[in-house]
């Protein structure tokens, strides 16, 4: 099928089309959106129309996080680990992502649907966090809308440009798979290279959780750091001898520790990541030994349980 066979199938079902393109992009599916969005803003006729196409879309995003929402209220953190474990970099754990949900609340939904990554996991996160069902589809409403009007509307105001771009690459389909291809290639690439990047910054000397027991028990023991997002700690409750951290707040949570001090984080990610960048900031900041926890909370959580009751 060329361009103008999608031109007019776009022309013919519209709103089915756009529906479709924004529910399957939205469950987490690598559906180009956006060049949908500008091609069906670029042929609307009328008022009606738009209206249709915009709430098409917005329907779809809605009902996409509501389903996310349900899942992130039901299974919490393991729904975020679930999406950690998906990313082709283990580095973009959604840890994060978490805290600064927690600190934007509302707003966050709104906003969400412009940040790359932040749009899948943001739903989940508001479940987990129990947000209220009322205030998340009205916050998730508005952000679609204001997504997907802009889009529908960039493209209307730019249809000549937008047709002219349709007609081109029509024109040079070849060329235009060409570059599609290429693109693609390097965004793998690039993915890819910061997935070897991060297994070798994952070479840090690691703390097992017997080894931390033992330190923690010593005279001096170690400034232990729980780097879990809010989630999870929300559900397990806090971690004993642990000082909850955010990663962007690194300085606040260590204080005025002597750099000599011995320093060990934790996080509930996949390959110790949040852990890991953790260590690797503090030790550039000049602190002497800072170690991640091999294994992270799974392994401690594990042992804590393996270990005798008096």
């Amino acid at each position: 099928m060329d361009l103008t066979q999608i031109t007019e199938s776009l022309q013919r079902d519209a709103v089915w089309v756009v529906f479709m393109n924004v529910l399957m992009q939205q469950v987490g599916l690598p559906v180009p959106v956006v060049p949908t969005l500008l091609m069906a803003g670029s042929l609307v006729l009328g008022a009606g129309q738009m209206a249709s196409l915009l709430a098409a879309a917005v329907l779809a995003s809605v009902f996409a996080d509501w389903l996310w929402y349900l899942a992130g209220r039901a299974f919490g953190y393991r729904v975020l680990s679930g999406l950690c474990k998906l990313s082709i970099n283990p580095g973009s754990c959604v840890t994060q992502t978490e805290a600064r949900f927690v600190r934007w609340g509302l707003a966050s939904l709104v906003v969400a649907k412009f940040i790359p990554g932040f749009s899948t996991v943001a739903p989940p996160i508001a479940g987990a966090l129990r947000m209220s069902q009322v205030g998340f589809l009205i916050a998730a409403g508005f952000g679609a809308a204001l997504w997907a009007g802009l889009a529908l509307g960039a493209g209307w105001l730019m249809r000549q440009e937008v047709q002219a771009a349709i007609a081109y690459l029509d024109r040079n389909v070849s060329t235009a798979v060409t570059i599609v291809v290429a693109v693609l290639a390097l965004w793998l690439g690039w993915k890819l290279w910061q997935k070897y990047r991060f297994g070798r910054l994952s070479g840090l000397p690691h703390i097992t959780p017997a080894e931390l027991i033992d330190a923690l028990q010593a005279p001096a023991p170690p400034l232990f750091l729980d780097l879990r997002g809010p989630v999870i700690v929300a559900q397990t409750g806090h971690v004993a001898g642990a000082t909850v951290a955010e990663l962007d707040f690194l300085s606040d949570a260590v204080g005025n520790w002597p750099r000599e001090r011995p320093i060990v984080t934790m996080c509930a990610c996949p390959g110790d990541a949040t852990a890991i960048e953790a260590a690797r900031q503090l030790l550039a900041a000049g602190y002497l030994s800072v170690r991640p926890l091999k294994g992270g909370y799974e392994a401690w959580l594990a042992l804590e349980s393996a270990q005798p009751r008096g």
